[in-house]
């Protein structure tokens, strides 16, 4: 058994005993069970119905999950869960595309999230990002290692995007690394700087002066990015 596995089954026993026969799924998802070992173990739990008290109840247990390296869970009534596909496509694609079942069933295996959703969520995250890192680098005074801060920063933001356009165009790979390229192949982005922001999301440092020489190619990657988007079509 792996041992994220170890500390999921203890939530998914705290949460059984919460809300009982209420507990519909609980899956865990993310960095962590993708092998980023740094990142806390995030999960979404499924339930048929959720009050104050079972609020209360899990706030009495935050500490403990914490302590087990457990990010506090995603809960959500199920049929809240099937209303926000379309609000949170971008969030939800990612968990689609790598989960494990821990309890329950699998939620996403009777819903689906829409391609047009999911572009338009695409186009909106991807030209914040954009408007974001301009600011963030006007701000960053011409610095080397703030720059380079701000690539570093961005950068989990920006593989996340890439994977979304993975989505956008069919992609079904369920590995972080090889989704991430997919999507890059998909906008035609240089293999350089994609290889390099994977890097920077998995902590391979890379010296200052590195960082901040990325960013003119980074920013390019990312105005290039957002055409392909705005012009995306099913």
């Amino acid at each position: 058994m792996r041992a994220w596995r170890q500390a999921a089954e203890v939530l998914v026993a705290d949460l059984t005993q919460i809300f009982d026969g209420r507990l519909r799924s609980v899956l865990a998802y993310g960095p962590h069970i993708e092998g980023d070992e740094h990142t806390p173990i995030t999960c979404l739990a499924l339930v048929e119905s959720l009050a104050l008290t079972d609020l209360e109840a899990c706030a009495r247990l935050a500490s403990r999950w914490d302590r087990l390296h457990l990010a506090t869970p995603l809960i959500l009534p199920s049929a809240e869960f099937q209303r926000s596909l379309d609000a949170f496509p971008l969030e939800y694609g990612e968990i689609v595309r790598a989960h494990e079942r821990l309890f329950g069933a699998d939620p996403f295996e009777q819903v689906s999230i829409s391609r047009d959703d999911l572009r338009r969520a695409c186009e909106t995250q991807i030209k914040s990002h954009l408007v974001h890192l301009r600011e963030s680098y006007i701000e960053a005074g011409g610095r080397p290692q703030a720059i380079a801060d701000v690539v570093t920063a961005s950068a989990p933001a920006f593989t996340a995007l890439l994977r979304s356009v993975a989505q956008l165009n069919g992609d079904t790979s369920a590995s972080r690394v090889e989704s991430t390229l997919n999507g890059a192949r998909a906008a035609a982005l240089p293999d350089r700087i994609v290889t390099a922001m994977l890097g920077l999301e998995q902590r391979q440092a890379i010296p200052v002066t590195d960082g901040a020489r990325l960013f003119p190619e980074y920013l390019s990657a990312v105005e290039h990015l957002a055409r392909v988007v705005d012009r995306w079509r099913s």
